[in-house]
Parts: C-alpha cells; structure tokens; sequence
C-alpha cells in the first residue's frame, strides 16, 4: 500500500512537470554541427592526402622514366640530377628516390631484380582494369592488390582481351608550340597508327604498334626536331568496349577516379589502364 502510495505521488509529480500528452524532445545542434564540421574536415583531409600521394607518385614515375632513358648516374644523366632536386624540394623523402631511380634500373633498393606482373579486375561502377606492377615479391604484390580491390567493392576477373596493347611516345616541343595539321602527315608516314596533341600544344602523343615504338619514336623526334620524352607499352580499351560512367551521387561511395588514385598508391603499381570513355 505505502509503495503504491509512492509511485502514486511520483506519477503527480512528474505530471506537473511534464503536462499529459508532451515528451522531453531533447537537440542539441551544437553536437550535429560538430559532427557536421569533423566529416567535412576528415573529408578534405582525404582528398588532401590523395592528392599528396598522387604527387609522390608522379615524382616517382618521371624519375623512373628518366633513368629507363638516360641511366641511374645523377652525375651523366642530367634530366635525372634535375629531377632528384625539383623532388627533394617539393618534399619528397629520400628513400622514395632512392626507390625510384633503382626501379628505373629493374632492381629493388637491395639490387634484387624487379618482376613485372598483372591483375585484371572490374571495379565499380562496372569498369574493366588491367593494373601493372613492377615488384620484388609477386605473391605478396597480388595478394595486397586483390584485397585493396576486394575492399573498393571490385572483383578480381580476365579483362585484357577488352583491350589490345601499343606503342605510346611522348614527344615534347621545346620552343613553340605543336601544330596538329602539320605534324599529322610525317606521323602517319612514319607508321604510326593514331596521335592526339595536347590542348596546350606543348606535347605529342603517338600510338603504334608494340614492336615499332622505339623506332619511331626517334625517328619522329628527328623529323620533327621535338624531344622524345618517353616511350612504352600500354594497353588501351579496344573503342567498341569503352564505357561511360557517370558520378553516382552518392558522397560515401568512391568515384572511379578516387578508386584509381587508391590504387595508385600501392608503391609496386606502374600503370591502371581502364575502358572508361
């Protein structure tokens, strides 16, 4: 009785407090704006360290590039000497040059010989992938790269017969700019099977077939009195299995873009080709 008494007067009480009908409906806007500033502050913190990556990556690539040409020797190979200063001023870590003038090489840091392997997959939204990598250790290469697919909502499948490799040169204009009309008839004499000139019109690229592509590369960079920036074989989407792929919309799903850059990450990884148009 005396305990029924108690709620009955705790019941009355609350009733003052609260009228019959109204809840307590508690906001607190200052802890969703928080929220709100933190995911946009971790968002661009993302891009920034993509962005950062991308770069180091760059840097590594066009040192790599330089030594496959002109030779590891900082002292004989000045593109290289230049290159090695322009990094370690843009912040890049010695031991990453290091890295990359010894891939340059086909060595890793310890002088082991580098191995070029292949992982085919299709990643989202529904795009075909052929990623190259150039590795001291194969399986563990593999192994990362399937998980890192795994994880971008991907799968690991055969995609290289949706594309056909070629020759690719990179020629550059040292003085004035390139014009496409006039440069287009000694391209195709000298073999090649297609071009694009930058919008800038401050480089060249030409594609041809694999086994030619040293040979008119030089050639071209003679008849044009253009220097040969690079030379190497790719793999391009044959043009009637190129896709289109549209941003989805969706702020916590990766576009493809961000999906490569991703990959791009991976130290071992040299190229990501894919049919998006």
């Amino acid at each position: 009785m005396a305990a029924a008494t108690r709620c009955t007067a705790l019941v009355s009480r609350a009733s003052l407090r609260w009228p019959l009908g109204l809840r307590s409906v508690s906001s607190s806007p200052v802890l969703a704006s928080g929220h709100n500033r933190w995911s946009k502050i971790k968002h661009d913190k993302i891009k920034e360290d993509a962005l950062r990556s991308k770069e180091r990556s760059q840097w590594a690539r066009n040192i790599q590039d330089a030594v496959k040409r002109s030779g590891g020797d900082t002292n004989s190979n000045t593109e290289l000497s230049t290159l090695v200063a322009q990094a370690k001023k843009a912040g890049l870590p010695k031991d990453v040059i290091e890295r990359a003038i010894a891939k340059g090489q086909g060595v890793t840091l310890s002088g082991d010989a580098l191995e070029t392997v292949t992982l085919e997959a299709m990643l989202p939204p529904s795009v075909s992938t052929i990623i190259e990598c150039q590795t001291g250790n194969k399986n563990r290469t593999l192994s990362d790269l399937r998980l890192m697919v795994k994880n971008v909502g991907g799968t690991v499948t055969p995609t290289s017969h949706l594309f056909e490799k070629r020759g690719r040169i990179i020629l550059e204009a040292e003085k004035e700019g390139i014009d496409e009309e006039k440069v287009m008839e000694r391209v195709l004499e000298a073999g090649a099977l297609d071009m694009d000139v930058e919008e800038d019109q401050t480089s060249l690229s030409v594609y041809t077939e694999p086994s030619q592509t040293a040979s008119i590369g030089q050639s071209l960079a003679r008849l044009l009195g253009l220097k040969l920036r690079s030379y190497e074989i790719v793999w391009m989407a044959r043009p009637e299995f190129r896709v289109q792929v549209e941003r989805s919309g969706i702020e916590t799903q990766p576009n493809l873009e961000e999906i490569i850059s991703q990959i791009e990450e991976d130290s071992s990884v040299q190229a990501v080709y894919h049919n998006a148009a």
